[in-house]
């Protein structure tokens, strides 16, 4: 269940646009490391795009990488502080077109970080463009007549590509148009982050969001076309699930211990 308590993560009202889903996405994550007791230890590295927002008002550490890069700068925080939880927070169009590569890479290797995507169909920030996981037909900025699959292929499902590689963690995709899904996302994002912790590997959520700025709608229309057109094209649920789930506790404990120099 959603936490009444306001995390310090996110004590200050976001910038987001009205009717966007970043804000609850944000609320859940640092719900999630509240809890954990990691809202001091860990390095949030936010891609180009909409998750830039998140600068001005985040409580915690973060890093600002250049675009596509979040999965390669959440990598060297892991290497360089292995103790320190490393989360990278991007758009569709910012991990799986200009960074495709470091996202597959990091993935294929079960790099220890944990990767949330917040896939709203367009590059949002930049213009509404046309993004790898625009709709069959949908209009944007480039694609003014609607998206044509026949010239530009069918939208990416990497969740399902990620899911297929042998050693990865934890894969799944939620959506935040119900306030059902609003809380099964939030057992993703705990699923994904204890992942992380307890030294499973790569864990990679992606999370169906709403546009309604750069869709053309108000949100009641953009909550419903999310429901009639994207979500039958992206299956929610846990893609693959964590193989183990022991030993959590005794690595946090390992690691205040190490933070406050105790035996």
């Amino acid at each position: 269940m959603t936490s009444k308590k306001i995390p310090r993560l996110v004590n200050a009202p976001h910038v987001f646009c009205p009717g966007c889903g970043h804000g609850i996405v944000n609320r859940l994550i640092a719900e999630v490391i509240e809890e954990l007791g990691y809202d001091r230890k860990t390095i949030l590295t936010l891609g180009v795009g909409c998750s830039w927002n998140m600068t001005r008002y985040w409580g915690g550490d973060f890093l600002q990488t250049a675009h596509g890069r979040g999965a390669a700068c959440a990598t060297g925080v892991k290497v360089a502080r292995p103790d320190l939880l490393s989360i990278a927070y991007q758009g569709d169009g910012d991990a799986y077109v200009i960074g495709l590569s470091e996202t597959l890479n990091a993935a294929y290797r079960n790099t220890p970080i944990s990767v949330f995507v917040i896939n709203n169909n367009n590059f949002a920030m930049t213009g509404g463009q046309m993004s790898w996981t625009t709709m069959p037909g949908q209009i944007t900025t480039t694609s003014p007549k609607g998206r044509d699959v026949k010239k530009t292929g069918f939208p990416i499902r990497v969740p399902e590509i990620v899911a297929g590689f042998e050693n990865v963690a934890y894969v799944a995709r939620g959506s935040v148009h119900s306030v059902k899904e609003i809380r099964r996302l939030r057992g993703y994002v705990k699923n994904a982050v204890e992942a992380q912790l307890s030294g499973e590997g790569y864990s990679l959520v992606e999370v169906l969001a709403p546009c309604p700025t750069n869709w053309g709608m108000n949100v009641e229309s953009a909550l419903n076309w999310m429901k009639e057109e994207v979500l039958p094209y992206f299956a929610l649920g846990e893609l693959r699930e964590r193989r183990s789930k022991n030993g959590l506790e005794k690595t946090i404990e390992a690691s205040e211990r190490s933070s406050c120099g105790g035996k």
